[in-house]
């Protein structure tokens, strides 16, 4: 568990106007769903929220919910921000146990790029998953997935099967090796003294003057 604490209540007024009412008194609405007690609305201190977001942690991590002392651990699933400010203004949050399996998206981090001779002849790393999702214990989440560029040369290509994923966690698509990333090379550009000379060049059937 990440450490994080957010301190809620059940909230009375739903809908537009009701959110709308809630972050005008400097709280923000969400919605505490999962297992059998059913979907709940609720409202979070916004600068609590502020500071679990501030951590880094708040999105990849368990947190526990604290409702008049009955706490609860849950999983943010999903973070609405406003369009201009970016301040959060709907948190959905899930219901878990420590020990239960839940499916979560990893950041995938790559590193040694120096040490890949592909990058170094002028290749580029073509990043075709950010994040992979893993199903894992949801007291054991993933802070990311860490891929080491070291010997790739230009044409590889990462598949998941090649990653070594942190203890206790698989994938969640399972019928297929895919594609994480690749080393792509550099298009190569036409000469342009070769361009200029096929522009001048007379075409089939022409005559040259002179």
């Amino acid at each position: 568990m990440a450490g994080i604490v957010l301190n809620v209540e059940k909230r009375e007024r739903t809908g537009t106007g009701g959110a709308r009412a809630t972050r005008n008194s400097g709280l923000i609405p969400g919605v505490l769903y999962g297992g059998p007690r059913g979907s709940v609305p609720i409202e979070i201190n916004a600068k609590d929220v502020e500071m679990a977001l501030r951590s880094g942690k708040f999105l990849s991590h368990m947190v526990e919910l604290n409702h008049q002392g009955e706490k609860q651990p849950v999983i943010p699933r999903a973070i609405q921000l406003h369009p201009v400010t970016d301040e959060p203004i709907h948190i959905d949050l899930y219901r878990v146990e420590e020990n239960s399996e839940i499916d979560v998206d990893v950041v995938v981090r790559f590193q040694n790029h120096e040490a890949a001779p592909g990058l170094k002849r002028g290749g580029a790393l073509n990043i075709v998953r950010h994040t992979v999702k893993l199903r894992c214990k949801a007291s054991k989440i993933p802070e990311e997935i860490v891929i080491d560029l070291t010997g790739r040369e230009i044409g590889d290509s990462i598949h998941i099967s090649s990653v070594a994923l942190p203890d206790g966690a698989r994938p969640v698509i399972r019928d297929r090796d895919f594609t994480i990333a690749t080393i792509a090379g550099r298009k190569v550009e036409a000469e342009p003294a070769a361009v200029a000379a096929e522009s001048a060049a007379p075409a089939e059937g022409e005559k040259k003057e002179g």
